[in-house]
């Protein structure tokens, strides 16, 4: 099945994971703002939005981890006007080690999902799918 744009949705819905994966929010919000107004194909419409669904969790889940060594931070703040010391290195690392993990699982989720896009094929992630549900 073609686009508007002539090309086949298939095509459209991959560009639509490939540059949540490689651009940022602009292009891809411009492909899912262009998706969601011109576009007829509901398979098409779910993926556009999908897209930056998951582009978005995966932010916030990272933005989530970040806030443990801030929190860690404020902490020892707070003591050093007391002059005591709270540094916990091993909580950094950690939570680096997890968003480095999250990022990696993201790439590697949305390359699968744009490979698999290229076919028409739908991947439920429950989560994700569920709101997409609710809201679509």
């Amino acid at each position: 099945m073609k686009s508007r744009l002539g090309i086949s949705v298939g095509i459209l819905g991959a560009a639509a994971y490939f540059m949540g994966l490689l651009s940022g929010y602009v292009v891809l919000a411009l492909l899912v703002g262009y998706v969601l107004l011109f576009e007829e194909n509901p398979w098409l419409r779910r993926t556009a939005v999908k897209a930056i669904a998951l582009t978005l969790a995966l932010d916030v889940l990272c933005a989530i981890v970040g806030l443990i060594p801030d929190t860690v931070d404020l902490i020892d703040s707070l003591l050093n006007i007391f002059e005591d010391d709270f540094t916990l290195h091993v909580v950094t690392r950690i939570t680096g080690f997890l968003t480095t993990a999250v990022r990696y699982g993201g790439k590697i989720l949305l390359l699968f999902l744009g490979f698999n896009a290229l076919h028409q094929g739908v991947v439920r992630i429950p989560v994700v799918d569920k709101l997409l549900d609710k809201h679509m």
